[in-house]
């Protein structure tokens, strides 16, 4: 019994040490990081028995604020039994030195989520190519 007393002692008191060390530690690398906020200093309490704490109530939940609905712009009107691959593909074919997106944009209608898509889509069946940043060409 005497020696587990005295071997609980000393397991103690080497992690009364090691908790300074990790203080001095934090201290110096909250010195090196002047950028950020310092965190609060730690209690140098030795709990004896974890004690839980009762579940913390959750805020009632907040009612999103109204948006506003967003402005789309229209697509051109496809023919019928035209996609909009279709259009994009049609274009840049009937361009002599290849078709810009700032063009494409213009003549399709499209927006730039649309225009992206179907130009990468296009890639992907090696029906286009870009030619260089922004230039498409037919293959």
């Amino acid at each position: 019994m005497k020696k587990i007393q005295a071997q609980l002692k000393t397991i103690s008191k080497s992690l009364a040490s090691l908790s300074k060390q990790v203080e001095r530690i934090t201290q110096q690398v909250d010195k090196l990081q002047p950028a950020k906020k310092a965190p609060a200093k730690r209690k140098k309490a030795v709990r004896k028995a974890a004690v839980r704490k009762a579940p913390a109530r959750k805020a009632p939940a907040r009612k999103a604020p109204a948006r506003k609905a967003a402005v789309r712009k229209k697509a051109a009107p496809a023919a019928k039994g035209k996609t909009v691959l279709d259009s994009v593909y049609n274009l840049i074919k009937r361009s002599k030195k290849g078709a810009t997106i700032a063009t494409l944009k213009t003549k399709t209608g499209l927006d730039s989520r649309q225009l992206s898509n179907a130009l990468y889509k296009l890639s992907k069946k090696h029906m286009v190519h870009a030619k260089s940043r922004g230039l498409y060409v037919k293959k």
